[in-house]
């Protein structure tokens, strides 16, 4: 993948090719930190047998890259993934989990913890792209301290055979999140669950999932904003179906949006919608030179980008 070799951690299958430190963070397997680093035990779900520990110690100047490829047929990765950024520290990080053999079949499954300490800032960005054999179930839990914040995209850009994705966020008195959530699906089962807990004072998240079922996907997402204290959420839930298929072919797209308040000070909002590709949009962009398959990827392109 271009610009694997330069990630801070690079692994394919079960083997790592590249771990690098970054300036102010330490880059380690999870095995390693497990054995070096005794805090870190209390958040990892036993003892790692794969995946990465990031400790964030002071400011970065680049971003820190995680690179996890699946390249070989029956394999079953296990990743346990802990990053940790310390007080009022900015972190970039970017993550990229994808099939280098799409005809080849095999497993990745992640559990991942990230711990934001008070004031800290985080941006992730992490990118899927798997081969239509590969079965995926990643869950990442996120931990605000207070006055911490979260800016988390998650974009699937080409479908496995079955995934389960699970995203949970705590936040803490004032701290804040935004996920954007975006998957295009094709020949896909899919779970996607999406929850954000608003535990502290002042607390505040919103969630923007966008989903687009194509043929053969039979999608459920999940979503829900719980205010356990004087705190305000959204949640933003829209769908498209293209390719309405027949019989087994038809896809199905089921969003399940939820709000959970139990505060009377609280303020959660929602907005939800499933759609469709219009007639008119497609007959208007074909009559201007574009094919059907053009027009259709150029209304989706604009979906994701609303």
């Amino acid at each position: 993948m271009k610009g694997a070799k330069s990630a801070n951690y690079w692994q394919i299958d079960h083997e790592l090719k590249n771990l690098c430190p970054s300036k102010g963070a330490e880059v380690l397997k999870s095995a390693d930190a497990w054995e070096n680093i005794p805090w870190a035990r209390e958040y990892f779900k036993g003892k790692p047998k794969e995946g990465y520990f990031i400790w964030v110690k002071e400011q970065t100047d680049s971003p820190i890259f995680s690179c996890v490829s699946i390249s070989s047929d029956k394999i079953k990765q296990e990743m346990q993934n802990l990053l940790v950024v310390e007080k009022g520290l900015q972190v970039k990080l970017q993550g990229t989990c994808s099939s280098l053999q799409p005809s080849k079949g095999g497993i990745h499954k992640a559990q991942g913890k990230i711990i934001l300490k008070d004031k800290a800032f985080l941006q992730y960005d992490h990118v899927h792209s798997w081969g239509s054999k590969n079965v995926v179930w990643p869950e990442y839990d996120f931990i605000l301290g207070k006055e911490a914040k979260l800016e988390y995209s998650y974009k699937m850009i080409s479908s496995p055979k079955d995934i389960k994705v699970i995203t949970k966020v705590e936040l803490a008195e004032k701290a804040s999140c935004i996920l954007k959530l975006a998957a295009d699906c094709r020949l896909i089962r899919a779970e996607m669950e999406d929850s954000v807990f608003l535990k502290g004072k002042g607390s505040s998240g919103q969630i923007n999932l966008k989903i687009v079922a194509r043929e053969g996907s039979k999608i459920l997402a999940r979503s829900i904003i719980s205010a356990q204290a004087e705190s305000v959420g959204h949640l933003d839930c829209q769908g498209l179906l293209v390719d309405p298929g027949k019989g087994k072919d038809q896809p199905v797209l089921k969003m399940a949006p939820q709000l959970d308040c139990r505060n009377s000070k609280a303020q959660l909002t929602h907005e939800a919608a499933i759609g469709r590709i219009s007639s008119e949009q497609l007959d208007y962009l074909r009559m201007r030179g574009l094919s059907e398959k053009e027009a259709i990827d150029l209304v989706i392109n604009g979906f994701f980008a609303a």
